[in-house]
This record gives structure tokens, C-alpha cells and sequence, in this order.
């Protein structure tokens, strides 16, 4: 490392570290002013923070807005910032701006991007053209932006990729930051590197020695908040910080709320970005000095309290909590500006006060008091209210046959456009899964129960938005087996899973590489798990994969995909799975599909509940020492008073499927 340009760009100085932690305070000086660590950056991706103008981040005490290279290179694009100067003069913001690399960004952009040893090639979402971004772009980009701090173009991958996969992503950031540094020339602008490397410790070790090695001004640490636990994202930025340079300044990127904020501080970290203060205010929610408050909930209508009786912002200074619960019940977008600048001020509140503990030797007992306060937080209402004055999402919400709808505690599911049926509603479709596949079927038992050689196959019927398969996947990571498991998912339409992929945040049980691997190669492997897919109709595919031992049927009901629930697609599995003790969960509690299975021969018995629900299906080829409740004489009585004899078989008399049935061992 050269000391003469760390002094030359930042002249990072640290005022004061901590006893018994890592926080520390610090002072760097880009080209426009002296700024203090730790530090937050709120978001200006456009070259503008939603909702908030340059005058009130100013007033809130904002001393760096971090704008994004990717979109800004869209639109406007470099054209007028060579013409019309900095980012600066063109947002009218005095103070410092952070660019990042636009890595990120393209890495969100899963289905329509080719990385390469170039860089990697896009279409833009705003005209659909071609565009090559790699470290040299990218840097005359923010050049032209004429950012205060530059970052390394990255290969960001989601932080729970396998060792290979991560490997290959680090080696490639590594290359990247090289060429970065080579496309500064003469600026005096500075330049960040990005550590990458997972969740991998020997990766992130290797990755944190290398970019430490290089001529860079600052650290940044990437690739975390992308799909790992909260205790995983602590662990790797302590791990990161402790091998880091100690006279640069250390910057998590993308992270997080002020809980996470204030661990990070206490692991070493200076400075932050995130989307939370600004993207909760769309939402109704706030951070006060007695923790978040959902300021939509009923209970602040006739409540003429301060927003925070302790801040000194506009907007607690000026309106009640039930003016505040008014706008945005009502959806009038000065809700999201009042709300986003109360939180911005909280942030940067929060972080003169983390500073002034560091310099007094008090951080610990700050660290100890306010991480109690920031866990404490209202219970959302069941049903947000729409978020109002932000940008059209650009992300899309309906691809071929399928929309995106709201399903619980803000997540999204989703619908088939032309029936109009939802996937796992009314409900945390994760939480179906997990429950009516994963825990019924004993799956992880019985996968830690097998012997050497040993495999158990699941099929996965009907793959949608990858909900069940996902739900293996997940219950699977970090187990131990002697044996191996083989995943094969089926599905003749993957746009719900492309929609799906669209919504990240939405969507969380698809933070994971797996699903991007099964779309671009129709394979997933990692440790003793095989996931496969298998594309097109199921009844020409199905001879494809190995026998089941367990079948998750989950395709849309007979009402969407008819064909999938007839007498004879469920002989065909029978006969293909009957020489073993093969077990099909399924959803429905229809009679008329119970009797189909029946009828090619499954044992037929009752599942678990899955509200609204009373009970689900599961159908067995062998009812020896089942746990579960056959289909008795009470359910025999029933079906014969119902009214639906003529759906089950066409031309077949009640009296000839009512031998049928008493001849079947179940009950006979």
C-alpha cells in the first residue's frame, strides 16, 4: 500500500477506539469536506433521495448521499454529466457523494445479463439496448459523475453460493479491482475495493488480504444482506474488519437497519448505505427512541403525541401522530416525505450519538442500552397500505400467465392471470410448504437416516415460484448424510419462477443460488443434495427421473391444469412407484380426487391441516406401519351421499365405483 495517496485522497485519521469493542471514531477528508465515522449514507440512487429534497437531507445532518452508477449511466447517462459537470452541480448537493460500481445492480438482473471476463453484458430497461459494464466503464462513469468516493466493480452473488461458485465470483472481483485501479489514472477522486467471498471463512480471509494489498483508499465489505441470517452477516463483518487495513475507513455496503447499524459499529465498521429509511417510510413505518412504530395502526388515530417526543426534526416538531396515521391511511404522498425525514434524522441522530460514546468511552453501555430499544417494535397491520409517492417499479409484475399478488406480513405470492388462482394463499406460502411437504413427509429424518449408497428421491410436482423445492433446499443446507437426496422438480411453464426471481425482497425463500442455477442450467448441486429440473409436460417426462420415494404433487388445481388430475395420470404414477413405499402429499381435500387415487390403486389417507383447510391428501403405495388415518366406512357414507358421483368417472355407474372401491384392500 502507498501512505501517500491515503493521505493524498482521504487522510483517514482514527480520534478513538473502544475497550472491549471494535467501534471506533474517525475523520476523512474527501474533495468538498472533513467527514466523521461512523457514518450513514442515505440512498440517492437517481441522484436523489425518494421523497426527501437535498435542503432536508441537509438540515437532517447528511454529510455523504451515495448515487448509483448503473442507473445514472442509463439515464441521464455520461453525455450530460460531461457536458453539464459533476452530480454535484446537476442535484444542487453540496456536500460528498459515494458512487457505487453498478455491480449490485446487474447482479439483480439475473435473467437478463452475461457476466465475462470483460464485464458484463446487459439490456437496458429504459431502451432495451446493449451495454458492456466492466471496471473501466465503470470507472470513466464516475469520473464523468464526478463522485467524492469511487467504488471497485464487483461480481456480487448471492451470499449463500456454494464454495465453487463463490470462489469463482472472489477470483473475479479480485481481477476487477486490478483493472479498476488501473482505470483511475490521475484522479483525485478516491477508490474503494470490495471484498467478496460468501459465506465462506477461508474466501473472505483470502478475499480481505488481497484488496488490502492493493492501492485502495477504503474498504468495502460486499456481497452480505443478499440471502444470509442476521447471526451469519455479524459473524463475516466481524471476521472481515479484524483483517483489514487499520488506517483506511471500512464500509458495509447495503446495510441495514440502526440495530444493524449499531452491531456493525461495535464490529468495526465506519460507514453505511440502505434503501430502510426511506423504503419504510413508504410503508408507515418509523424508528424512534422507543423503538419502531407502525404509525398506520389504529391505535395512533386520535393520538396528538410527537411522532418522538426525543427528536428534533420538522416533522416531530410540527405534526401529531395523528395527522401522521391520517396521510397515510389516506395514501397522500407527503406522508412518505414527512415519515423519510424523520427517519433520516434518526439515522444520522443515532450515529452523532454513537460517535460522541466512542470519543467518551461510553459506547458500551450506549451499545447495551439501545440494542434492547431497537428490538422493540409494533405488529404490522395484516394489510399495508399502498406505498404512494415513489417511482414506478421497474421490476415487472406479471410475466406470461402469471401476476404477483400480495399474500401475508407483506410478502408477495402468486396468481394465474386467466384463473385467477393464487399459489399457497392465505397464507405464508413458505410456511404451507414447510408444513404440508417438508414436516408431513419427514423429509430431513429421513434423510439423515440413510446409508452409504442410499438415495431418496422427491419429486416435486408442479416447481410455480418454487416454494416447495426451495423449502428442501433450505431444510437441507449444512445437514450431514451418509446418503444423497435427488430433487426433480416439473414444470411446463417457468415464468412464475422468473417473475418470482424479479422480487428478491418479496420472495425471500429465493435468496439462494439454487434457483438461478435451475434456470440457467437445470441443475443444482451442493454437499449430498441433486436438484434437476425437468421442463415440459409431466406425463412425457415423468419415466425421465428415478422412482420416488416421496412426492410432493403441487401442480394448480384441475380447474387451471386439468390433465394433471385425471384417473389416468395418477395410475401412471402408481405403476411407476409401486415397488416402493412411495408417500404423495398433496393439498386438496377434493373427493373426487381422492377416489382417482384410489381407484389406480394408492392408499388414500388424511393430512395435516393447512388453514383454511381442515385437513390435506396423502396417498401411499404401501399402508404398512403408516402413521397416518386411512379413509374409513365414515368417509365411504359420506362420499355416498354427495352429489359429485357423475364428475368422477364419466359412463361409470355409481353401483360398478362403488364395487370398485369396497374391493379395494383399504376396505375390504
Amino acid at each position: 500500500m502507498n501512505p501517500e495517496s491515503t493521505k493524498s485522497f482521504l487522510d483517514f485519521k482514527v480520534l478513538a477506539q473502544v475497550a472491549g469493542s471494535k467501534a471506533r471514531a474517525a475523520t476523512f477528508k474527501t474533495l468538498r469536506s472533513t467527514i466523521e465515522t461512523p457514518l450513514f449514507m442515505p440512498v440517492g440512487t437517481q441522484a436523489s433521495v425518494r421523497n426527501v429534497s437535498c435542503e432536508e437531507l441537509d438540515l437532517a445532518g447528511s454529510k455523504i448521499l451515495l448515487a448509483n452508477t448503473f442507473h445514472l449511466m442509463l439515464r441521464p447517462g455520461k453525455e450530460v454529466f460531461d457536458r453539464l459537470g459533476s452530480i454535484h452541480e446537476f442535484m444542487k448537493w453540496k456536500h460528498s457523494v459515494l458512487t457505487d460500481s453498478g455491480g449490485f445492480q446487474v447482479f439483480s438482473l439475473s435473467q437478463s445479463r452475461k457476466i465475462s471476463e470483460d464485464g458484463v453484458l446487459f439490456k437496458s430497461y429504459v431502451d432495451g439496448t446493449e451495454h458492456l459494464l466492466s471496471p473501466e466503464a465503470s470507472i470513466s462513469m464516475q469520473r464523468s459523475i464526478g463522485s467524492d468516493i469511487m467504488m471497485a466493480m464487483d461480481l456480487c452473488i448471492p451470499s449463500t453460493s456454494d464454495f465453487t461458485e463463490s470462489q469463482r465470483a472472489m477470483e473475479q472481483t479480485h481481477r476487477w479491482a486490478v483493472r479498476s485501479l488501473e482505470a483511475r489514472v490521475v484522479s483525485k477522486q478516491a477508490l474503494f475495493g470490495i471484498v467478496q467471498g460468501a459465506c465462506h471463512e477461508s474466501l473472505r480471509r483470502e478475499s480481505a488480504r488481497f484488496i488490502s494489498s492493493l492501492d485502495f483508499d477504503g474498504v468495502a465489505i460486499g456481497g452480505l444482506a443478499v440471502g444470509e441470517t442476521k447471526h451469519e452477516r455479524e459473524r463475516f463483518t466481524e471476521l472481515v474488519t479484524d483483517l483489514l487495513p487499520t488506517d483506511r475507513p471500512r464500509y458495509l455496503m447495503g446495510v441495514g437497519t440502526p440495530l444493524d447499524l449499531l452491531e456493525a459499529v461495535h464490529r468495526g465498521v465506519d460507514m453505511f448505505d440502505c434503501i430502510i429509511p426511506t423504503q419504510l417510510a413508504e410503508q408507515g413505518a418509523t424508528f424512534t427512541s422507543k423503538g419502531r412504530i407502525q404509525i398506520s395502526r389504529g391505535i395512533y388515530k386520535f393520538s396528538d403525541e410527537p411522532l418522538d417526543a426525543d427528536c428534533s426534526c420538522a416533522t416531530c416538531k410540527t405534526h401529531s401522530r395523528a395527522y401522521l396515521h391520517h396521510l397515510v391511511k389516506t395514501c397522500e404522498p407527503l406522508s412518505t416525505q414527512l415519515l423519510g425525514v424523520h427517519n433520516i434524522h434518526f439515522y444520522h441522530s443515532m450515529m452523532r450519538q454513537i460517535r460522541a460514546s466512542i470519543k467518551d468511552s461510553s459506547f458500551l453501555s450506549y451499545y447495551n442500552k439501545w440494542r434492547e430499544i431497537l428490538e422493540v417494535r409494533d405488529v404490522a397491520p395484516v394489510k399495508t397500505p399502498p406505498k404512494v409517492g415513489r417511482r414506478p417499479s421497474r421490476r415487472p409484475q406479471q410475466m406470461g400467465a402469471f401476476e404477483t399478488v400480495t399474500a401475508s406480513e407483506g410478502l408477495l405470492s402468486i396468481r394465474h392471470v386467466d384463473s385467477r388462482e393464487v399459489m399457497h394463499p392465505g397464507r405464508d406460502p413458505m410456511d404451507e410448504a414447510r408444513s404440508v411437504y417438508l414436516e408431513q413427509s419427514k423429509l430431513v429424518e429421513r434423510f439423515a437416516a440413510l446409508d452409504e449408497g442410499q438415495e431418496l428421491v422427491v419429486w416435486d410436482v408442479g416447481l410455480g415460484a418454487g416454494f416447495n423445492a426451495m423449502a428442501v433446499v433450505h431444510a437441507l443446507d449444512g445437514l450431514q448424510s451418509k446418503g444423497r437426496l435427488k430433487l426433480v422438480s416439473f414444470e411446463n411453464d417457468l415464468d412464475a419462477l422468473r417473475l418470482a426471481l424479479y422480487h428478491p425482497t418479496y420472495f425471500p425463500h429465493l435468496r439462494h443460488s439454487g434457483p438461478h442455477a435451475i434456470l440457467d442450467k437445470a441443475l443444482f448441486e451442493r454437499g449430498c443434495l441433486s436438484w434437476q429440473l425437468l421442463e415440459g409436460d409431466f406425463l412425457e417426462l415423468y419415466k425421465q427421473a428415478a422412482a420416488p420415494d416421496l412426492i410432493f404433487f403441487d401442480p394448480y388445481s384441475s380447474k387451471t391444469n386439468n390433465q394433471l388430475w385425471t384417473l389416468d395420470t395418477f395410475e401412471k404414477i402408481f405403476t411407476y412407484a409401486k415397488d416402493r413405499s412411495c408417500e404423495l402429499f398433496n393439498y386438496t381435500t377434493s373427493t373426487a380426487v381422492r377416489v382417482r387415487m384410489l381407484l389406480a390403486g394408492f392408499f388414500v389417507a388424511k393430512g395435516k391441516a393447512s388453514p383454511p383447510k381442515t385437513e390435506t391428501t396423502v396417498a401411499l403405495t404401501k399402508h404398512e406401519g403408516t402413521e397416518f388415518e386411512l379413509l374409513g366406512s365414515e368417509w365411504m357414507q359420506k362420499l355416498a351421499r354427495s352429489g359429485i358421483k357423475d364428475e368422477i368417472l364419466e359412463g361409470v355407474s355409481w353401483q360398478e365405483l362403488q364395487a370398485k372401491l369396497e374391493a379395494h384392500s383399504q376396505f375390504s
